[in-house]
């Protein structure tokens, strides 16, 4: 095993990773903790991929230009080992995880514990507890195993079952246990963030596990912005010898320097384009098979106050899920998966300030949102966003000073690692689920020997998690005969 203070003498890389994501940044550190000496390679001026924060409208208003809030940072077992505190970072946590405006000033929330919501759904309170006490109480054993690449025997299969089985349907038979719109909303607001018809496979299991966490971590905004965790991550990294560089994008795999492992922090079609010529033609069609989801239309807003919704519950909501009825939803969904851009979008909204006021100036507030489009949409979608927003929370217009607006198309360029507009790096349908990228035991590991992919298009998918990054690092590490560091 070669020492950091060794290499860092002669200049020579145990490992390059290629881009700065969380998941870049997870990699290069479980790397470095295991004592190799790491070199990351960004292609932007900022590392951080979709974790960055940025003045986007006016000056004094923070801005996340991708990821804005990190239930899964709360939770990953990556993060559980990494100390974030200690480095600056600050989970704030807002009493409502989530709200669901409906019409008349309702709204279905997770407040807190499941019995506390479960007392604000009326007569569908005993089922909601039904279905979410269990996997709330057993979360510490199944979530290992859902951030994880899927391909051996679960270390609690029953509990797995418990949440797998059922989280195997489609959202629209899951609300199907309930009878009001405030329930049924819950399920659709966190099931749409699989970017998928609520008709599809899995759909359950994404708004399964989205509302454990809701009731477990609660769904977390960065005081200052989601930029402090690759603040954090980029500060380990240097104290463990490894070195950061930014402003360099890799055209080839072969002007790389010699190392011996890569990481690629990238998708499927770059990795195609990296590797040129070295791939073999079956790993290369596999590769092409490989499907995005749909893009988004994304967002911000310098506003001269809180945004004024008409249910109570939404204005202490860190997230707002906007898009009225389930129907409403799944329509907008369906739409979207159609190639249609919805008159009525389901929109998911962040604001930050609920707990962070350091996002704006006094009074001011800074917000965040995005809805659904087909892939490579070129259309602004703000009007119909804001329309949806007006709707639930009449006088929201006369609140803007500035907006910003990133289309599906321009979120690409910002980020070619957004293909088409896709944050999350790849569809999440049933095949790849289990098969992410291709079809191979280990997902992480390419047809060409040393090369491996820590992307979000490898288990377990998108999120701010770095456990793509951290089971690739692992791989890596196991095939260079070194172990890990506890």
């Amino acid at each position: 095993m070669s020492s950091n203070g060794a290499a860092g003498a002669t200049g020579a890389q145990d490992a390059i990773v290629v881009g700065s994501g969380p998941n870049g940044l997870a990699a290069a550190i479980t790397l470095a903790r295991a004592g190799l000496a790491v070199r990351v390679i960004e292609g932007a001026a900022t590392p951080g991929g979709g974790c960055r924060t940025e003045e986007l409208t006016l000056p004094g208003f923070r801005h996340d230009v991708c990821s804005a809030v990190h239930p899964l940072a709360g939770a990953s077992p990556f993060f559980a080992g990494t100390d974030l505190a200690s480095r600056g970072v600050r989970l704030l946590t807002p009493k409502v995880a989530f709200a669901h405006p409906l019409d008349g000033g309702r709204a279905g929330a997770a407040v807190g514990s499941v019995a506390e919501t479960a007392a604000g759904l009326g007569p569908d309170g005993a089922a909601y507890r039904r279905l979410v006490e269990p996997l709330v109480r057993e979360m510490p054993l199944t979530l290992p195993t859902i951030l994880g690449p899927l391909r051996s025997v679960p270390a609690h299969p029953l509990a797995m079952a418990r949440y797998g089985l059922p989280g195997l349907l489609p959202a629209s038979v899951l609300a199907r246990r309930f009878r009001g719109d405030e329930a049924k909303v819950l399920v659709a607001g966190t099931a749409a963030h699989a970017m998928l018809p609520l008709t599809a496979p899995l759909t359950s299991a994404i708004g399964a596990l989205f509302l454990m966490t809701a009731h477990s971590v609660g769904w977390p905004v960065v005081e200052g912005g989601s930029a402090r965790i690759i603040d954090a991550l980029v500060a380990e990294l240097t104290s463990l010898g490894g070195r950061l560089e930014t402003g360099r994008w890799v055209q080839a795999l072969d002007s790389l320097p010699p190392a011996r492992a890569v990481l690629l922090d990238v998708t499927p079609r770059q990795f195609i384009a990296l590797a040129g010529g070295r791939l073999p033609a079956r790993h290369r069609r596999a590769l092409e098979r490989f499907q995005y989801g749909p893009g988004v239309c994304k967002v911000d807003w310098a506003l001269g106050g809180p945004v004024p919704w008409d249910a109570p519950a939404c204005r202490e909501a860190g997230t707002v899920h906007v898009g009225g009825t389930f129907a409403e939803v799944a329509l907008s969904e369906s739409d979207v998966a159609a190639g249609r851009h919805p008159e009525h979008p389901f929109c998911l909204v962040t604001q930050a300030g609920v707990v962070d006021p350091s996002r704006a100036p006094d009074g001011k507030q800074a917000l965040w949102g995005y809805c659904h489009v087909p892939s490579g949409s070129t259309v602004d979608m703000s009007g119909r966003i804001e329309a949806q927003i007006e709707r639930f929370a009449p006088g929201f217009r006369d609140l803007i000073l500035a907006r910003s607006v990133r289309t599906a198309a321009q979120m690409e360029r910002y980020n070619p690692n957004d293909v088409g507009g896709d944050v999350s790096g790849g569809a999440s349908t049933l095949r790849q689920t289990f098969f992410r990228p291709t079809p191979r035991w280990n997902p992480y590991r390419t047809a060409l020997p040393g090369v491996y992919l820590c992307s979000s298009s490898t288990p377990p998918g998108g999120g701010v998690h770095g456990m793509c990054g951290d089971w690739a690092a692992r791989t890596a590490l196991a095939d260079l005969g070194q172990r890990r560091s506890v």
